[in-house]
């Protein structure tokens, strides 16, 4: 027996083996138990999230409008812009001691060549912030 049971040895002492056989058929079983849950903790579950509408935007005096139509014709406050004449404004909101913040609109039928112009040529002249106005969702309740 493991513990020494009830054979009698000649000098009296318990046995110091530890029989690891159920040791070793937990584990086993562990092993397997884990082998076939893994598996399922790895599958996405779908979610359908709400949509929900922010706050918009609250408009301060260091504020940059710049809108882009289909076309791709720049509006720096909604007053018609050349590309020049927007890189050149652009410089000199950057030169200020607080730069302002630049809301971009664009229509979803605007070129991305002509958004990635204007972010560009923000970024080069110094402005950090600039945010994406889009449309509310439809229905959706603002609070």
């Amino acid at each position: 027996m493991a513990f020494g049971g009830l054979e009698k040895k000649p000098n009296g002492s318990p046995m110091a083996e530890i029989n690891m056989t159920p040791l070793i058929d937990v584990m086993l079983v562990l092993l397997v138990i884990f082998i076939i849950t893994a598996p399922l903790f790895t599958h996405a579950i779908r979610l359908n999230l709400p949509k929900v509408a922010s706050q918009p935007a609250r408009e301060t005096p260091q504020t940059i409008t710049l809108s882009i139509d289909d076309a791709g014709k720049l509006y720096w406050n909604d007053a018609p812009i050349s590309e020049a004449d927007m890189r050149a404004r652009f410089a000199d909101a950057g030169r200020a001691a607080q730069k302002p913040e630049l809301h971009l609109r664009a229509s979803s039928a605007t070129r991305y060549d002509v958004i990635a112009k204007v972010m560009g040529a923000a970024q080069q002249a110094g402005l950090e912030r600039i945010g994406f106005v889009t449309q509310p969702v439809a229905g959706a309740q603002s609070r």
